[in-house]
């Protein structure tokens, strides 16, 4: 792999760990929300492969990130799925049958709060 490539990973990885940490508690994301807002639109998979690599040293809050449709990404039983559960329901976040309300729990920051992030 090129040194240029090797830094634009790099970058682009971090870029969605900064945004997978700033989703605030009581909220989640989709996949695709969170590379969109990284500025790598339709690079939701490389959000997940993020999420793999970063394993649990990174303490991002991976359990705010759900599919497109809202629900849990992993299999119901699973003991990750049963995890991500019990987190979310613990900040307060309704889960119904692995689903979340988006409507409800998404993420949707105002564009005055994005602006005095940067």
């Amino acid at each position: 792999m090129s040194k240029s490539v090797a830094t634009d990973s790099n970058k682009d990885h971090g870029a969605i760990r900064k945004v997978i940490a700033s989703i605030p508690r009581g909220r989640v994301a989709s996949y695709g929300e969170i590379a969109a807002r990284a500025g790598l639109p339709r690079r939701a998979r490389l959000v997940g492969r993020v999420l793999r690599d970063a394993g649990d040293a990174a303490k991002l809050p991976w359990h705010r990130v759900l599919r497109a449709d809202g629900r849990i990404a992993f299999a119901p039983g699973n003991r990750a799925f049963r995890e991500q559960r019990a987190r979310l329901i613990d900040e307060g976040v309704g889960v119904k049958a692995g689903r979340i309300d988006l409507a409800r729990y998404g993420w949707q920051r105002n564009i005055d709060e994005e602006i005095w992030r940067l």
